[in-house]
């Protein structure tokens, strides 16, 4: 069994959406003082590799903490879409290429490798965005989530988030800021992503992980 990390590591200086305040990571208890180490983290509920629950844009959806467990657990597969460039579209040309796979997956995890531009001012630029007609397979298919190597499912200077709406309207939970996703074949594995469990969640950050047989 192999364990590939698909998650960012949450720093002080880590990439956050425009407008947010990044996390604050403070010494609390100290070994020369108490005896032991303890942290004060201070941050917002969508920093770092995260999910999105239904409850981030509707009033009337569910939070991360009234899932069950097996909502964050499933098989997945991973879309390649690493020839797109700068501003392009996530078509459903894509889905058709891996619609057999993408049947016996419960998520679907799209490849561009953005996640290459992490700590530079570019990782904010026009990362490749999934289409409508892609989100409606999607949400037909009754998949659990779709995840992304990018910070955003949708451009970043969307104002309405139509993309989020309609699938977190379906019960779907988005997962953003992954990593490492070229380091998976093409091939069905084991994905994991454990929101941290507090209570109305609107999202969380996520330790994602891949399992391959």
């Amino acid at each position: 069994m192999k364990v590939i990390d698909l998650t960012h590591t949450i720093k002080e200086n880590i990439p956050v959406f425009p407008g947010t305040e990044p996390p604050k990571l403070a010494p609390a208890s100290t070994f020369e003082t108490d005896g032991f180490r303890e942290t004060l983290l201070t941050m917002f509920s969508h920093t770092g590799t995260h999910m999105d629950a239904p409850a981030h844009v509707r009033e009337d959806g569910i939070t991360l903490d009234k899932f069950p467990a097996d909502k964050f657990v499933g098989k997945a597969i991973v879309i390649d879409c690493s020839d797109l460039s700068e501003g392009d579209i996530i078509d459903i040309s894509y889905i058709d290429k891996y619609k057999v796979m993408i049947e016996y997956a419960d998520f679907v995890l799209f490849k561009t490798n953005w996640d290459k531009y992490w700590d530079t001012p570019k990782y904010f630029d026009k990362f490749p965005v999934i289409s409508e007609e892609v989100a409606d397979y999607l949400i037909k298919t009754n998949k659990k989530g779709i995840g992304l190597d990018v910070i955003s499912i949708e451009s970043i200077d969307s104002e309405d988030l139509p993309i989020h709406h309609k699938i977190l309207k379906n019960n779907l939970v988005i997962i953003e800021n992954l990593c490492n996703l070229d380091q998976i074949d093409s091939q069905l594995f084991t994905f994991c992503a454990l929101p941290l469990k507090f209570l109305n969640s609107d999202g969380a950050s996520v330790r994602a992980v891949a399992i391959i047989d």
